[in-house]
């Protein structure tokens, strides 16, 4: 079993940056492939972003050059650093644990947080 913890989210204005953190307990760490996904009201969830055990990155389209996903190993730990935020990533976010990239890519994944919300609003 793996459980996850994020923080983080708040509410942000157009152009601004957050960071969002995503603490694991339970399963050794090291070995899982770490995401973050996001759900917008009215819509279904959707890959954010993801890192592998050994730091491979995958990033979705819409979020490319402006997000950065980064963990810790030694601290459990994922982040996702968001800059230069738009209305369009208003949603609430989840942090996502997996064997593979793959699987949080394609959202066949076995473990969830429980979100945070983020609003960027002016």
């Amino acid at each position: 079993q793996v459980q996850l913890v994020e923080s983080g989210g708040g509410l942000v204005q157009p152009g601004g940056s957050l960071r969002l953190s995503c603490a694991a307990s339970g399963r050794t760490f090291s070995y899982l492939a770490m995401g973050w996904l996001r759900q917008a009201p009215g819509k279904e969830r959707e890959f954010v972003a993801a890192v592998s055990w050994s730091g491979s990155t995958a990033y979705a389209d819409s979020v490319k050059g402006r997000f950065t996903i980064s963990r810790n190993n030694a601290e459990s730990t994922v982040y996702l650093l968001m800059n230069n935020l738009k209305p369009e990533d208003t949603a609430v976010y989840y942090c996502a644990a997996d064997r593979t990239v793959s699987r949080i890519v394609t959202v066949n994944i076995e473990y969830w947080g429980q979100g945070t919300q983020v609003t960027v609003s002016s």
